[in-house]
């Protein structure tokens, strides 16, 4: 069935050229350009979140002391969140035509994160590092939501925010189990 309205994806190109090579048409209205500056974005803030989620299991079944209970459920109940989060980024990642980069290969490549200490940790150094990991990625969301911003990008922006603010809900939770 024919439309009246001609609609292309916003992506097309003279014939012959390829300006942003491995990039998938869409006709979702966000430009080549700003597509090919967010993928990145997208796929780092992934590896990142991957990795956090890693990190905080770590934490999770080696926490040891008197506080192992409390420190055991609430890890868990923070690596919870972050799986959501990670298919968002990486269904993102394909809504603006990349390829997701979320394998765990990919994600200890690719994340910033410091890993976190091997071994039994005490509930204050298990903390400590998960509080410490989960700001990185916070601040580094934080980041995300001015780029998309600046690209034009409301959509990204907007998921930027929403993990944004979860993530500092779950940063409080954690910080709060602090001593001293």
């Amino acid at each position: 069935m024919s439309s009246m309205i001609d609609i292309h994806p916003t992506d097309t190109a003279p014939a012959g050229t390829a300006p942003h090579a491995g990039l998938h048409p869409t006709r979702n209205g966000v430009s080549a350009d700003v597509r090919a500056a967010l993928i990145p974005l997208l796929n780092q803030l992934l590896a990142d979140t991957v990795d956090l989620r890693s990190q905080i299991k770590q934490a999770h079944w080696n926490v040891r002391g008197i506080h192992f209970q409390p420190l055991h459920e609430l890890f868990d109940g923070v690596a919870e969140v972050l799986p959501g989060f990670s298919d968002e980024l990486a269904e993102r990642v394909g809504m603006l035509g990349g390829a997701a980069a979320g394998t765990v290969r990919d994600s200890a490549t690719a994340s910033r994160l410091a890993e976190i200490p091997g071994g039994l940790l005490t509930g204050n150094d298990a903390v400590a590092a998960v509080a410490e990991r989960i700001a990185f990625v916070t601040n580094a969301v934080r980041e995300g939501i001015s780029i998309a911003g600046e690209q034009g990008d409301e959509v990204t922006a907007d998921l930027f925010t929403e993990i944004a603010r979860e993530l500092d809900k779950q940063l409080w939770f954690v910080e709060s189990h602090r001593e001293g």
